[in-house]
């Protein structure tokens, strides 16, 4: 064997061995960083923060922020998308606070511009499931903006409290997709589809839509929208000629809101869970924020290390935005 062999395979066993130290470090690791986190939070991935600390235990309320779009984008909460939001995670919180016997009212402080249908409606059904089977009030709180699936969300709480300069309503449901045959002409790039059936490509974005796969689409938005109109006129019992009427798809501030009657009161996060305590006969109750536990040393490894391996096309997101394009998906959702 030749010398340049010899240290090919040298250099092959050297990379063998640094692989599999890594490996058995990564599994340390791991082992030793779980064990220094364990018993911080909950099963459920839970855990509680004291916000405000009440006197002579006379009541407690569960706070739950909910921030960002209503989308689940199928990723598991970790240390590298701490921020954003988690739809599954979103629904254990707030099954939660809803599970806990000692909690004696739910504030959500919502700040979103909507989202998906499937996802708000999800949402929303948890709230209702919570009134109904534990008697226990879910009051909303509003911030910057409260649009569209966020109101969705909220018109089924007990009370809705807004800032006066939030951004709520847009009451609608929207559909889109980007059509770029134009710029695959000029590109001279060519799309071949073999399909299954006349409708199986609708809303492609390599060619103009047919006028019946716009009513297609528009009897989808239309029914969405009906069950949007349902779920306003039956949490703040208003006729539907009244929702329609208010929820044309444009937007409101929380004092326009509340001429509507879309709104109950005007303040902040605070003025509200005053407004509950009163209302709830709770004198300087607990307030604990529920939320997802802050750091999973797993979904950090897994998240850092598919972070090494995304392509300069999933980094900007054109991969990501072509695959959507190509997707009919109607939206509780409030663009600007």
């Amino acid at each position: 064997m030749s010398g340049k062999r010899w240290i090919a395979l040298g250099i092959a066993a050297l990379l063998l061995m640094v692989s599999l130290g890594f490996r058995f470090a990564g599994s340390v690791a791991t082992t030793n960083m779980e064990n220094m986190f364990a018993g911080s939070g909950s099963e459920d991935g839970v855990q509680q923060q004291v916000i405000e600390q009440g006197q002579g235990g006379a009541g407690k309320i569960a706070v739950i922020e909910l921030q960002g779009t209503i989308q689940d984008t199928g990723q598991a909460p970790g240390f590298m998308n701490a921020g954003t939001y988690n739809h599954r995670q979103f629904l254990r919180t707030l099954e939660s606070a809803g599970e806990d016997a000692t909690v004696d009212g739910i504030i959500l402080r919502v700040n979103t511009p909507g989202g998906g249908v499937v996802e708000s409606a999800e949402i929303h059904d948890k709230i209702v499931g919570i009134q109904e089977q534990t008697d226990t009030p879910v009051y909303i709180s509003m911030g910057n903006t409260a649009a569209s699936g966020g109101y969705y969300i909220a018109a089924p709480a007990d009370k809705i409290v807004a800032h006066p300069a939030t951004v709520t309503g847009s009451i609608g449901v929207i559909m889109q997709s980007v059509n770029y045959s134009d710029l695959a002409e000029d590109l001279g790039v060519e799309f071949e589809t073999i399909k299954s059936g006349e409708y199986k490509d609708i809303m492609s974005g390599n060619r103009d839509m047919t006028d019946s796969e716009e009513q297609i689409l528009q009897t989808l938005v239309d029914d969405f929208y009906q069950d949007f109109v349902g779920v306003i006129a039956n949490g703040r019992d208003m006729s539907e000629e009244k929702v329609r009427e208010i929820g044309d798809g444009r937007v409101y501030s929380g004092e326009q809101a509340q001429e509507n009657g879309l709104v109950d009161d005007l303040g902040t996060l605070d003025d509200t869970i005053s407004i509950m305590a009163e209302d709830e006969g709770m004198n300087n109750p607990n307030v604990v924020r529920y939320q997802a536990e802050a750091f999973n040393f797993n979904q950090f490894l897994g998240t850092s290390a598919r972070s090494l391996f995304t392509s300069d096309a999933d980094l900007l997101g054109i991969k990501q935005l072509l695959m959507d394009s190509e997707t009919p998906r109607a939206m509780y959702l409030y663009t600007e």
